[in-house]
């Protein structure tokens, strides 16, 4: 397939994810849009231009993994599941509801395609290395790839692993930062900056690369190039918009968490084309 038709691809892709993962938290009254619609653009790159998986089936050993680090974000994960053909897409209806599989965080013990449960911020990106490293060492060719939030990154964590990756030099981990700038209640450098946060990677012995979050072409360039030889881990700073696409939520830090009623829902949808 021609790149442009893959950009294509993504975009009908990350269009469909907003509209549906916006209905699912209408109908819930429950979820986290903003941080969704900051993603989506990201994870649908991942799902359907650059990762190699098979849906049907989960296990396979050769597949890439990918680690949604931000798991609070649980439309955007779910639609790219169901998108991607790991179950259907009348799961969708179920989400949040009592005894659902579409819990409002991941988990691998009720959805294929779930690499990790995540949930507590700061645990994606330990988990990603400790699958990397084993690869490393098992001399396996598939790739992880750890999406975390920008002021998840605030969590120590983050950069306990940050260092032992540089240190081991674990060039088959990719790191994408969702970088909106906002937190729950406010920006992420009013709470505790980051910047310059490709020097801190740097620093840390990992190649760092900024790019627009929602530039599917720029983030197809960036994520399927291979990796092997290169000798680092690579840190992606996705720039991106909390709540893009929708007028009302774009950059609105109350879109962390919020909910819409029947007004702004349908607003949405008129956008969302």
């Amino acid at each position: 397939m021609l790149k442009n038709d893959t950009v294509q691809t993504i975009r009908e892709k990350a269009l469909w994810m907003r509209r549906r993962a916006f209905k699912m938290v209408y109908d819930a009254q429950l979820g986290h849009p903003g941080g969704d619609f900051s993603a989506i653009d990201i994870i649908a790159t991942l799902y359907f231009g650059v990762m190699r998986y098979d849906a049907t089936k989960p296990a396979l050993e050769s597949r890439d993994r990918f680690i949604m680090s931000k798991g609070h974000a649980t439309g955007a994960l779910y639609t790219a599941l169901c998108a991607a053909g790991y179950y259907p897409e009348d799961w969708l209806d179920t989400y949040m509801q009592p005894n659902s599989r579409l819990n409002g965080h991941p988990n691998r013990n009720y959805l294929p395609g779930v690499e990790t449960n995540t949930g507590p911020l700061g645990h994606g990106l330990p988990v990603g290395l400790g699958i990397a490293i084993a690869a490393q060492i098992s001399e396996q060719a598939h790739r992880t790839f750890v999406l975390t939030g920008d002021g998840e990154l605030q969590e120590g964590s983050n950069w306990e692993a940050a260092m032992t990756a540089g240190h081991r030099k674990v060039e088959n981990l990719t790191l994408i930062v969702d970088r909106n700038r906002l937190q729950q209640g406010m920006g992420t450098e009013e709470t505790n900056g980051l910047d310059p946060l490709d020097e801190k990677f740097r620093a840390f012995g990992w190649e760092a690369l900024m790019v627009d979050g929602h530039d599917i072409g720029a983030l197809l360039d960036v994520l399927a190039t291979p990796r092997m030889g290169r000798g680092r881990p690579l840190c992606v700073i996705a720039n991106t918009v909390k709540g893009k696409g929708v007028s009302f939520m774009e950059n609105k830090a109350s879109w962390h968490h919020g909910v819409p009623n029947a007004e702004q829902y349908g607003i949405a949808l008129e956008e969302l084309v």
